[in-house]
């Protein structure tokens, strides 16, 4: 199941966390390209990895 993420709010939130004001422009053009790199990073995560026994070797001393 896929779920949308609302940009403007996500933005405005990092927005007063990180304490980096924008102004609307760059919150506008932010989302955009968040938008973009959302859609391209969709079929690299659903590509299904298959399971592994073991994905690294366990050492011991």
């Amino acid at each position: 199941m896929r779920q949308e993420i609302d940009w403007p709010t996500y933005i405005f939130c990092m927005e007063q966390l990180l304490e980096v004001p924008l102004d609307d422009e760059r919150r506008k053009e932010l989302a955009v390209q968040l938008t973009r790199m959302a859609g391209m990073a969709a079929p690299l995560m659903a590509f299904e990895l298959p399971q592994r026994q073991e994905v690294a070797g366990v050492y011991k001393l």
